[in-house]
C-alpha cells in the first residue's frame, strides 16, 4: 500500500545524473521531497549532481536498472536508458536490456511498494511517420532490425509492458513520449544534433549536416521538459498517457544550424554528409493532450533556450 503522510514524498529517479534526470531532481527537490538517484553512471555523470551532494534530502545510488532495486519510495520516475545515437548504439544489446528489463524492475518495484510510476519514452515509438504531426493515436513507422532499432523497440516494449502492468494488476503509470530536448548539461559527445553544433560552433569546427539539411525536429528546452514531467506525474491515477511531450514549433535541421552559427558569432562552416539509415524525416509533436489535460505547453522560445545551453558549453569547454 502507499504510505500516507503529509505531501512531502520520497521519489526514485532513474537515470538521474544523466541530462534530463538532474534537472527534474533540481526540481522535485525545489518542491520539498526526497529524492533517490539512481544512475550507473554509463552516460550520466557525477558532475550533473554535485552541486547536490549536502542536500540532506538527496540521495545518490550507483545501480544498473537491469539488476532489481530495493527501496521503499512514493514515485518512480524511469529515465534510464542512453538515449543519443552514439551512446545507445554503442552497445545495443544493453540498451534494449536498459529499456525492458529496465522497465520490468521498475514495475515489479512500484508493484511491491505501492508506488506511482513514469515511464520516459521517446518520440522515436512513431519511427519515421507516415503521419504529420505525430499524435498519441499513431502507432508509428519503425524499423525492428535496423541500427536504432534497440532503442526504439526497447522502448516500444517498455511501454507495453507499463500497460500490460496496467490492465493486469492496476498499477498507477504514466508514460511520456518525450520529443528532442536541449539544454545545459547536455553531454558535449553526444552526438545529438543541438550539443553536436553549438560544440562545433564554438570550437571553430564545420558543422556537420545529415543529407541536405531539410529534415525537421522539434526542439523542447529542459525546464519545460520537466515541468511537463512533474505535471504528469501529479495528474488522476485514471490517465495513464501516452502523452507527447514537446514543442510542437519545428525547424529544419539547416535552420537550427545558421541559428547556432549567429548565436555564437561563429565562423564555422557548413559540411553535408550522408544521411543515416532510417534518419526521420519529420518529427513535430501534436500536444493537444498535454494542453488539455494539464494545461501544458513549452515557454521558452529556441533563441533564449540555445543562449542558456551555449553559455554552459562555453564554460564547460574553457
Amino acid at each position: 500500500m502507499p504510505r500516507v503522510y503529509d505531501s512531502r514524498k520520497r521519489i526514485l529517479v532513474t537515470g538521474g545524473a544523466g541530462f534530463l534526470g538532474s534537472h527534474l531532481i533540481d526540481r522535485l527537490l525545489a518542491h520539498g521531497h526526497e529524492v533517490i538517484c539512481c544512475d550507473n553512471l554509463f552516460t550520466g555523470t557525477k558532475r550533473n549532481i554535485e552541486h547536490l551532494h549536502g542536500n540532506p534530502a538527496f540521495e545518490f545510488l550507483r545501480h544498473d536498472v537491469t539488476f532489481p532495486l530495493y527501496v521503499e519510495v512514493d514515485e518512480i520516475y524511469n529515465l534510464a536508458c542512453p538515449a543519443s545515437p552514439i551512446h545507445y548504439q554503442h552497445d545495443p544489446v544493453q540498451t534494449t536490456k536498459t529499456s525492458v528489463h529496465g522497465a520490468i524492475n521498475m514495475l515489479g518495484l512500484a508493484k511491491r511498494v505501492g508506488s506511482k510510476v513514469l515511464q520516459a519514452s521517446t518520440s522515436e515509438v512513431y519511427g519515421d511517420p507516415a503521419i504529420h504531426p505525430q499524435t498519441e493515436q499513431y502507432w508509428g513507422n519503425v524499423n525492428p532490425i535496423g541500427p536504432r532499432s534497440c532503442y526504439d523497440e526497447g522502448k516500444r516494449c517498455a511501454e507495453t509492458l507499463f500497460f500490460d502492468y496496467w490492465r493486469q494488476n492496476r498499477l498507477r503509470i504514466k508514460v511520456a513520449r518525450i520529443f528532442n530536448t536541449y539544454g545545459p548539461r547536455m553531454h558535449p559527445n553526444d552526438g545529438r544534433v543541438v550539443s553536436n553544433f553549438i560544440v562545433q560552433a564554438l570550437t571553430g569546427e564545420p558543422i556537420t549536416i545529415f543529407g541536405e539539411g531539410q529534415q525537421t525536429r522539434s526542439f523542447c528546452f529542459v525546464a519545460d521538459m520537466v515541468r511537463g514531467l512533474h505535471q504528469l506525474m501529479d495528474t488522476a491515477d485514471e490517465f495513464t498517457g501516452p502523452m507527447n511531450l514537446g514543442n510542437p514549433r519545428e525547424f529544419t535541421i539547416l535552420e537550427l544550424a545558421e541559428r547556432v552559427i549567429s548565436l555564437t558569432a561563429s565562423s564555422s562552416k557548413l559540411v553535408f554528409l550522408p544521411l543515416p539509415e532510417d534518419d526521420p524525416r519529420q518529427r513535430q509533436p501534436d500536444i493537444g493532450l498535454a494542453t488539455s489535460e494539464m494545461g501544458w505547453s513549452p515557454e521558452v522560445d529556441l533563441d533564449d533556450g540555445l543562449l542558456s545551453t551555449i553559455s554552459y558549453f562555453k564554460e564547460r569547454l574553457q
